[in-house]
């Protein structure tokens, strides 16, 4: 039987490796083959999905604001997210939105 070779994060897997012929192998032990290859792209994609979706459209970055509140307004601004079930930033946006429409 053939030695398997230490494989590292550091080492490159090309085209030139065959991943059903070749012993190549997760840092979990897991055997990589092309199918397994296929579920780790697949879960990696999820994971770059991950987060809140755009407000400005898909694919575009929503900058985001951050600002300082008194204390007072601050406890009313968790009251009205505990009242509606909305988040806090979603009362904000709608007030802001408010303001700024007429």
């Amino acid at each position: 039987m053939r030695a398997v070779p230490a494989i590292t994060v550091d080492t490159p897997i090309g085209a030139d490796v065959d991943l059903e012929a070749d012993d190549v192998r997760t840092s979990t032990g897991r055997r990589l083959t092309d199918t397994v290859v296929n579920e780790l792209v697949e879960a990696a994609a999820e994971v770059r999905r991950a987060g809140r979706p755009s407000l400005s459209g898909p694919g575009v970055h929503s900058p985001s604001v951050t600002v300082r509140l008194p204390q007072e307004l601050n406890a009313k601004l968790d009251c009205e997210a505990a009242r509606t079930g909305k988040r806090r930033s979603v009362i904000v946006r709608e007030a802001l939105e408010a303001a700024l429409s007429s």
